[in-house]
């Protein structure tokens, strides 16, 4: 969920009356994969607080799906300034063929890992969006489709049209105290 939404809604007072439209929004907007959850019948009487913790635990581990992009929280991590378009980030990776599971890249091999600014077309667009939103410590799996990857020209070792698997780990935010986070 994103932070920002989360802490507004909380800073509200316990007895505040939402409508059930205003909180299935609020849901929607920050758990595409959960719609359902705006159905359950108890959700009119529930305090905010207790929908926002239910539906943060039951978003927990799940897949965010797109046609281009699958994105996995494999370990979340809770922060209050998450990674936004424009940051320089600093994230470690391994990246597999899906085809067969070949590693075509690592930056643990290296020891160190890649520098680049998010959402700014520096690396491919799977990367640029399946890294967004995401605290330091956190770690994703993203499986991204030819057209947000490297398309019908492929480059190296990664053959034309190829999906790739990425294990992801954001190290750090240039710029973002241990304070902020």
């Amino acid at each position: 969920m994103r932070p920002d939404l989360r802490d507004a809604a909380l800073a509200l007072p316990h007895n505040a009356q939402l409508s059930t439209a205003f909180v299935a929004l609020l849901v929607q907007y920050s758990f595409p994969d959960l719609q359902s959850f705006t159905q359950t019948p108890q959700l009119p009487n529930m305090k905010l607080a207790t929908i926002l913790a239910l539906a943060t635990a039951a978003f927990a581990g799940k897949t965010i799906n797109n046609e281009h992009l699958k994105t996995e929280v494999v370990t979340a991590v809770d922060c209050k300034r998450p990674t936004v378009a424009g940051d320089k980030i600093h994230v470690h990776y391994r990246g597999t063929l899906a085809s067969d599971g070949s590693e075509f890249d690592a930056s643990y091999n290296r020891g160190q890992p890649l520098s680049f600014k998010v959402g700014s077309g520096q690396v491919i667009k799977g990367w640029d969006q399946g890294l967004l939103d995401m605290c330091p410590g956190e770690k994703r799996k993203l499986t991204i489709q030819p057209g947000w990857a490297y398309g019908s020209s492929g480059t190296g070792p990664i053959p034309a049209n190829s999906v790739l698997i990425f294990e992801t780990e954001l190290v750090s935010i240039d710029g973002v105290s241990k304070d902020e986070l």
